[in-house]
């Protein structure tokens, strides 16, 4: 069997994963072709000769192409017609979010709207990536590996700023460094026209950082919200009882009854009718959610079983909370994940390997687990979200451009 792959092979690292592979596989490799980009923007292109039994085989051919490793043989994708609403044929291929192409009537077709776990549905010469639920009857589905080309995530980082965090998941950086070159990237996403995405959980407000969110918030670097039902609690909470979790934001000490805090915020909001509600009538003054809707910046709250009220402004209703995430994230170039693990590998399988991710996190896992769910462009900065918030709101201590 013969694959090829085009890209920054060597510096990304992926021809010698794409090699490990093979013989973790159980199989053997030959280089047929080795052409090596003369330049850092130049890409390298190889092509392989993999040999193995038929069923190690197939399974080496599958793990190579989440690699952005794809079959040499010139053939159009096989297809197949779904035949109940929201169920895949059988043997339905399943996307990574590394940009795809199927091959169609002779030519190769860009599939549009790529994320991980979908299906590729083919329209006419145009093809794109449906959720499993969003099938319907009638649609051509592609099945197998035949006809379908991977491109690598071998973007080149900006070196200056991320090659010294990108290479593992270490908390032995320095968080002030760590916190300027994040403020340098943010401030040119922002300059380039990019849309820039946080993802929070309440950790931002137990470590007193509410007010240093909301300052970035106002000041335009943020263009939408993901979030949980606990953010949004907590931070009215700290901006109405001055607790959060029932601990006093000035004095780091529990609060008599301060347990029954969460809960009369969120009779408060109730009570209003929504957070723009409660910022309308002079309720909510201040904080995280109080600059969304002050600034009018978008923003979803998804809710969970474990929610309590839960605010009027929670969807949840799952898919509708997934589809909301989906529109808020569509043509983001930076999105960043301040201590969530749920939300932000959520956010994570969402997006395509070409928007830039960053994750920072107190626990290594996070950025672990977002890294081996398929999204490997994951920057990882493990430190406490708190003291890093407060080092990047200095460096963005200005007016978005």
């Amino acid at each position: 069997m013969l694959v090829e792959a085009t890209g920054h092979l060597i510096d990304a690292g992926l021809l010698g994963k794409a090699l490990d592979v093979v013989t973790a596989g159980g199989g053997r490799y030959r280089v047929l072709d080795f052409e090596i980009g003369h330049t850092t923007d130049e890409p390298s292109r190889v092509r392989l000769e993999i040999s193995a039994g038929a069923s190690r085989l197939h399974e080496i051919i599958i793990n190579l192409g989440t690699l952005g490793f794809s079959e040499l043989e010139q053939r159009d994708a096989d297809l197949s017609r779904v035949r109940r609403n929201g169920v895949a044929p059988e043997g339905f291929y399943s996307t990574t979010n590394l940009e795809t192409k199927v091959r169609v009537d002779g030519r190769w077709r860009p599939v549009r709207a790529q994320r991980m776990d979908a299906i590729i549905v083919v329209e006419g010469t145009r093809a794109r990536c449906v959720k499993l639920r969003d099938l319907e009857r009638g649609q051509q589905a592609v099945v197998g590996y035949h006809g379908v080309a991977v491109t690598p995530d071998t973007k080149r980082r900006e070196a200056s700023d991320f090659a010294f965090m990108s290479s593992d998941i270490s908390s032995e950086r320095r968080v002030e460094a760590q916190a300027e070159h994040l403020a340098g990237l943010w401030r040119r996403t922002k300059h380039d026209g990019g849309r820039v995405v946080l993802v929070g959980g309440p950790v931002l407000v137990h470590t007193g950082q509410a007010d240093t969110v909301a300052k970035i918030i106002k000041q335009g670097w943020v263009d939408a919200l993901l979030a949980g039902n606990a953010l949004a609690v907590h931070d009215v909470e700290a901006a109405v009882l001055g607790t959060s979790l029932g601990v006093s934001q000035r004095t780091g000490q529990p609060e008599l009854h301060g347990h029954m805090n969460h809960m009369r915020a969120i009779n408060l909001v109730r009570g209003a009718g929504s957070l723009k509600g409660a910022v309308k009538q002079g309720l909510l003054t201040r904080g995280i959610m109080h600059a969304l809707v002050q600034a009018r910046v978008p923003f979803c709250l998804a809710g969970s079983i474990r929610d309590d009220g839960p605010l009027p402004d929670t969807e949840m209703d799952l898919i509708a909370a997934q589809e909301r995430y989906a529109a808020l994230l569509k043509g983001a170039a930076l999105v960043i994940v301040f201590g969530t693990m749920l939300h932000g590998i959520g956010t994570g399988n969402m997006i395509p390997a070409a928007t830039q991710l960053v994750c920072v996190d107190i626990n290594p896992a996070v950025a672990s687990k977002l890294c081996d769910r398929g999204s490997s462009h994951t920057l990882p900065i493990v430190t406490d979200a708190g003291l890093f918030v407060a080092n990047l709101g200095r460096h963005l201590n200005r007016r978005a451009p």
